[in-house]
């Protein structure tokens, strides 16, 4: 079975960018995918800021992410890069923590100013980290993405453009997982 983890870099209570990683996350479900969700905000403050990856919250989410075969990261954009608290969680992560994963960066923001902070800022840090394959991510106009109840409308072509993502993203894990079960 091909496992994945979603890890959400957002402060913010309600967000979007967290209802977008629940809408993935229920896409790739409904394809049978085993799934792990690690919502950086919710991990102790003190110990992530002072890198203490032995902290058993953190540790489980460095081993859930070791566990997987492929990852999602979402992020909100501000100021033409990730979030700071995703890149405090990615900064404590093992040097190669994502060799060998398949990884979809998503992330939301209010203007169409910060549409490259996927490929400028978070791409470059996911390949420092080992990613074996980042599928082309996407970067959703807020005012394109509704919540309610943690339930996502996307305007028609951002779906759409959503759903080739992730379509090409869950093929690349699961030629992933098939590539690291055990030949009988």
């Amino acid at each position: 079975m091909t496992s994945v983890v979603t890890i959400t870099g957002s402060p913010s209570v309600p967000s979007r960018s967290t209802a977008l990683g629940l809408h993935v996350a229920r896409q790739l479900g409904a394809r049978g995918m085993a799934l792990a969700s690690i919502n950086v905000r919710e991990l102790p403050a003190a110990e992530l800021l002072a890198g203490r990856a032995t902290d058993p919250a953190i540790a489980t989410a460095v081993q859930q992410i070791d566990a997987a075969d492929a990852v999602v990261v979402v992020t909100p954009v501000y100021k033409a890069a990730y979030s700071g608290v995703l890149k405090t969680f990615l900064d404590l992560l093992p040097q190669f923590a994502l060799a060998g994963k398949v990884v979809l960066p998503l992330a939301t923001g209010g203007t169409l100013a910060h549409v490259l902070a996927i490929d400028y800022a978070l791409r470059p840090v996911l390949a420092a980290l080992g990613a074996s394959h980042v599928v082309n991510g996407l970067f959703v106009l807020d005012k394109t993405l509704a919540v309610s109840d943690d339930r996502v409308t996307l305007d028609g072509d951002v779906e759409q453009r959503l759903a080739a993502i992730v379509e090409e993203f869950a093929r690349a894990a699961e030629l992933r997982a098939a590539a690291r079960a055990p030949r009988a």
